[in-house]
Parts: structure tokens; C-alpha cells; sequence
């Protein structure tokens, strides 16, 4: 029997949705996606996400967001991705989305979803000690897990580099690619500097990197020297789809 949810990924250029049966962590409709409005703020946010999951119907099943922030019982405690727009601090985003959608809705930071997803359907099925998942896009989201247990809200992108700009994000995300042209041979320098430093910190033994630009890694994960093995997301640009269905089905306990 299906266990159906709605995962939606918000990120600062798209949000993307789709229904999740969560027993297998497989989308059972189209992915469907709409641009993030272009001032970011909750208003506007709010209302192209409850459009979003209002067309695909299923009135009844429960929705998951997995949102760019640091979340806490349902609200961020930190500013929209790597643009930072402090509006939508302590703003109940999960309370608001319930109200207008009448039905549960489960909010998380939105790199635990596709880490969430990544353990229990992708690449760090099954694997012990300390996984560390990053999603590369606007900035570097982190999802950290002991023994397939999850460290929330890590934010690993905005730790500081020896480098300019010393935010880490700012320096090696794929938007910062994109931003400045780079070839994969120079990203890829850059992002193994971001790498090794995070693996002096939290020495893990895997590696996945997520987001839209893991569909390529063949193209950069070759010239990476990390100690820890390198992979690309077994989910790919779904996994934050499926995440965040998965948190909505399974009700998690607000932290």
C-alpha cells in the first residue's frame, strides 16, 4: 500500500514539489516547479508554494517543506539561503502553511530533508559513523549523521575560508560557479579546499554532494583529495523532494 506525502523543496532560485510514495522514496507524479519570487519574501513565497501543492490535489496527504534556514519547531531562525533576508526570522511558517492548506505540515531545514532521503533510499544507505551530505546550489547546504542519526541544522556552508570571499558558500557553491564563470577544473579546486576543511572538523567517512549540479560529477569529483570517499547523490535533485515527504509522513518530534 502507497504512503503518500507532498515534499516540497524551496530553494532561492525554485521550488520544487511532487507527491512521494515515502515506503519507497519514489515520486509517483511529475515534478512540477515554479520560480522562487524574485523579493524572496514570505508573502510572496507562501503564496507560489500553496499554489504549488494545491495543484497537484490530494487534499489529504500530508505536506513536507524543506526550507533554507535553520528551523525550529516549524519557523527559521536564520535568514532565506545564502541571500540572508531577515524577514522571515521567527516567522511560523509551518503554522501559516497549515492554516491556508488544511491539512499537517511539517517544516525542516532543507538540506536535512535530502540528507534524510540520502540515508534511507540513496547513497548512505546502510552506512555507519559520520556521513556528511551537502547540497550544492545557491549556497552549501549540510546534513550531518552519527550512525544514521541526524545532527539538525548544521549549516556547514557559512563556515570561513582562508580565502576571499571567506564565506564558505560564497566562494565554492555552484551558484558561485555559475556567478563567476568558472571552469570545473578551478570549482573543483575551490571546492576541495571547502572539503578538506570541513573534514578537519568533522572527519567523516563519506561524502555525498547533492544538488543540481551532481548530475555532472563526473566532470569534478575525480579531482578531489579528500581523505573521506566522494560521492555524487544517489537521489540527485530529488532527494530534498522525498526528505521532506518523508519528515511529513513520519510526524518527527519538534525539536
Amino acid at each position: 500500500m502507497k504512503r503518500l506525502a507532498i515534499g516540497v523543496d524551496v530553494g532561492g532560485s525554485g521550488i520544487k514539489a511532487a507527491v512521494v510514495d515515502t515506503r519507497l522514496g519514489e515520486l509517483v507524479s511529475e515534478r512540477r516547479r515554479v520560480k522562487t519570487p524574485a523579493s524572496r519574501q514570505p508573502k510572496e513565497v507562501l503564496a507560489a508554494l500553496v499554489e504549488l501543492v494545491e495543484s497537484f490535489g490530494a487534499p489529504r496527504a500530508p505536506v513536507g517543506v524543506g526550507f533554507p534556514a535553520v528551523i525550529v519547531k516549524g519557523a527559521p531562525l536564520t535568514g532565506f539561503t545564502a541571500h540572508q533576508i531577515k524577514s522571515w526570522i521567527g516567522f511560523p511558517v509551518a503554522k501559516r502553511l497549515e492554516t491556508r492548506l488544511k491539512r499537517r505540515v511539517v517544516v525542516l531545514n532543507d538540506a536535512d530533508a535530502a540528507g534524510a532521503a540520502e540515508m534511507k533510499f540513496g547513497r548512505g544507505r546502510d552506512q555507519a559513523g559520520v556521513v556528511l551530505i551537502l547540497t550544492l546550489g545557491t549556497g552549501i547546504g549540510s546534513a550531518l549523521f552519527v550512525d544514521g542519526r541526524l545532527v539538525p541544522n548544521t549549516e556547514l556552508g557559512t563556515v570561513f575560508l582562508r580565502s576571499k570571499p571567506r564565506v564558505a558558500e560564497w566562494y565554492a557553491s555552484a551558484e558561485a560557479r555559475d556567478r563567476e564563470s568558472l571552469g570545473w577544473v578551478p570549482w573543483a579546486k575551490r571546492l576541495d579546499e571547502y572539503l578538506q576543511h570541513v573534514e578537519r572538523l568533522f572527519t567523516p567517512r563519506l561524502i555525498i554532494l547533492g544538488g543540481g549540479v551532481s548530475r555532472r560529477g563526473s566532470k569534478f569529483i575525480p579531482r578531489l583529495h579528500t581523505r573521506a570517499r566522494v560521492v555524487a547523490a544517489g537521489l540527485r535533485n530529488e532527494a530534498g523532494i522525498v526528505g521532506a515527504a518523508l519528515a511529513a509522513a513520519d510526524r518527527p518530534i519538534s525539536r
